[in-house]
């Protein structure tokens, strides 16, 4: 599994889930690319897994024709203290988690 980190997200996430084969968008020089142009280029990378904070994605691309899975960390903000308590409930989806599928972490 090669997971994406979305630039929405901190780039220090990185680190919590150094035992995944994980990159950043920036670390790719795909910064700026638009949602449907990312999803693309993750496929042709080998790519398996956007992870992300923003919530709309689902509703802005055919997440199941593109192949990847999505997992959205969905808290107050997306600063990195924000995020950190979501880390132990992310590991378990992206363990489980499926292409196409789009599997949100917290948000209560």
């Amino acid at each position: 599994m090669r997971i994406l980190l979305d630039e929405c997200a901190p780039r220090p996430l990185k680190r919590e889930l150094a035992d995944y084969e994980i990159r950043t968008v920036v670390e790719m020089g795909w910064s700026g690319k638009k949602n449907g142009e990312l999803l693309k280029l993750m496929n042709q990378e080998g790519f398996t897994i956007l992870l992300t904070t923003d919530q709309n994605l689902r509703h802005q691309q055919n997440l199941q024709q593109a192949g990847v899975a999505v997992v959205v960390l969905v808290a107050p903000s997306n600063k990195l203290s924000d995020l950190l308590p979501l880390i132990p409930n992310a590991r378990d989806v992206l363990n489980t988690i499926a292409p196409g599928e789009v599997i949100e972490v917290g948000g209560s």
